[in-house]
């Protein structure tokens, strides 16, 4: 069962296009991550999903119905978390979250539990002036879980969030897919959504330049993994004999080797025949960031020349 459906879409505002081309399908319970560069026009898919905005052209369908037209039922199984969460300084954070239950429609009886699955039980009756960025960024998190979402969308939700706080971030939304609810994350931090996602949207320029699952998307790519071979470094480069694709000492007792996925077993199997001189392996595939930069049809030289701009 698909969630969300985008069908050649685009945005533009007036001459300026921003989204051309989008064609994507998020099945039910799945988690996806949504990454570009700045102005790849990941905030504009995400207001077109919820509705904010019409698209120029194209189509979309979010839980089965036209988002920009649905009624209040719609609206309440959707969860949203903007990048810059927004609150009254003057209120406190339960009483922050009981109006938002309201405006759902819901009870506020589910608060207080809501704000212990995030961990501000002990800040709820503080005013949120006092709050810290990490800390509003979870009240801001307990808000999108208000009504157990169908769909919940996170415009980089961790900013702000310590690492065990980032742990904690993804196992609610480990939680939440394990019980079929469907999440989009829009993100820069790629090392952090590798491991965490099921699927992978890279925008570049306004068009999805790749969508998939991170194994179809290493196939696609083609990009070479790395064997680390540690033991006699020196000896094991002789005896390769460039025989694959690259090769790089890291130090004398570790040997960084590039490979195509065809050639994975034929090299495995020539390491495995050094005997001791080869005394342990590393297999690194493709890592999310490596995609990225291909996919979006950058380097990090390219970067580094730009001055670090995204």
């Amino acid at each position: 069962m698909s969630i969300v459906s985008l069908e050649n879409v685009g945005k533009a505002y007036g001459s300026q296009r921003v989204l051309d081309g989008i064609n994507l399908v998020v099945p039910q319970g799945k988690c996806l991550a949504l990454i570009g560069h700045n102005g790849a026009g990941k905030t504009t898919l995400l207001k077109l999903i919820l509705g904010l905005i019409r698209p120029t052209t194209g189509r979309i369908e979010v839980l089965g119905a036209d988002p920009a037209i649905a009624d209040k039922a719609f609206r309440q199984k959707l969860g949203f978390l903007p990048e810059n969460v927004a609150f009254h300084d003057q209120l406190t954070g339960g009483d922050t979250l009981a109006f938002y239950a309201r405006l759902r429609g819901l009870e506020t009886t589910c608060c207080p539990a809501l704000l212990e699955r995030v961990g501000l039980s002990s800040a709820a009756t503080r005013r949120v002036r006092t709050y810290s960025k990490g800390m509003r960024q979870r009240l801001g998190l307990a808000q999108a879980l208000l009504g157990t979402p169908k769909l919940l969308l996170l415009d980089e939700p961790t900013t702000g969030l310590d690492p065990v706080l980032r742990q904690e971030f993804f196992e609610i939304i480990r939680q939440l897919t394990a019980i079929g609810t469907t999440v989009v994350i829009s993100s820069h931090i790629l090392t952090e959504l590798e491991a965490r996602t099921n699927l992978v949207a890279i925008l570049r320029e306004g068009r999805l330049a790749a969508f998939g699952d991170l194994d179809t998307l290493r196939r696609e790519a083609g990009l070479p993994l790395t064997v680390r071979a540690r033991g006699d470094a020196k000896a094991i480069a002789r005896h390769l004999n460039g025989a694959f694709t690259r090769t790089i000492l890291s130090d004398e007792r570790a040997i960084d080797i590039d490979c195509s996925l065809t050639q994975k077993m034929a090299l495995l199997r020539a390491l495995a025949g050094l005997g001791d001189i080869c005394a342990d392996l590393e297999i690194h595939p493709p890592s999310l960031d490596d995609l990225y930069l291909h996919y979006s049809g950058r380097s990090l030289s390219s970067i580094a020349e730009g001055g670090g701009r995204a």
